[in-house]
């Protein structure tokens, strides 16, 4: 269940008898011929699937990451590092204020792994609360699963292509994009990172079957569902 669907009432009697809480992260950025929102649209979509049949919340998603090699492409939005970590910081708070104990915070964007560093310091200076960082797509499960599928799997790739990512009327390439040099795109600026890296996609196909892709987010919120579930420190 959604915190925006939810009356501060009804918070307080479910914090009566648990104490979870999930948050999402992402970005906003180029995905090549998808949503703009596919690393905000994700974890918020498979963190509410996972936790729905647990009575478990999910806050609003921070919609906004660190983006900053993708600034060459209209639209893409960057925070810097110490806005982001603010940011979750003071939701954290807030979480912990409200009587919120055991958060797991499922991240979208791998420019956010930071916050993962962050939450471990956050912890120790707030001892009573436990937060778990997920990275929905490259979990174990997940992981293998893409692997089984396809180990050409990338940014803006098919990897990222499901129903609730795609723009309607846009025509993609049907070929396989060959891999970029992705360690010539971290030492590039941005202006130098869009030449690089050209539609957006990083490499590999651009989709695969709605029946694959299926399966894929299957495993992804069985997965996700089991974090939550616990073990809990």
């Amino acid at each position: 269940m959604r915190v925006i669907e939810m009356n501060w009432m009804q918070v307080e009697d479910y914090l009566k008898g648990d104490d979870r809480a999930v948050l999402p992260i992402g970005s906003i950025e180029q995905h090549a011929y998808l949503s703009l929102g596919v690393d905000s649209i994700l974890p918020e979509r498979v963190s509410v699937e996972a936790a729905e049949p647990l009575g478990v919340p999910v806050f609003p998603t921070v919609n906004y990451g660190v983006t900053p090699y993708f600034m060459g492409f209209p639209g893409s939005v960057s925070m810097r590092i110490s806005t982001l970590l603010a940011v979750v910081g003071d939701v954290l708070d807030g979480m912990k204020r409200a009587g919120f104990k055991r958060v797991l915070i499922v991240n979208g964007h791998g420019g956010n792994n930071s916050v993962g560093q962050f939450t471990q310091e956050w912890m120790a200076a707030n001892p009573t609360v436990t937060v778990r960082f997920h990275n929905w797509w490259n979990a174990p499960k997940t992981w293998e699963r893409v692997q089984q599928i396809d180990p050409v799997a990338s940014h803006a790739s098919w990897l990222e292509n499901f129903p609730w990512t795609r723009l309607p009327n846009i025509a993609m390439p049907s070929e396989q994009k060959k891999m970029i040099d992705t360690d010539r795109v971290r030492l590039s600026n941005p202006d130098q990172a869009r030449k690089l890296i050209g539609d957006g996609n990083f490499g590999g196909d651009y989709r695969k079957s709605d029946e694959v892709m299926l399966g894929l987010w299957s495993v992804a919120v069985a997965e996700t569902r089991e974090l939550i579930q616990g073990p809990w420190a």
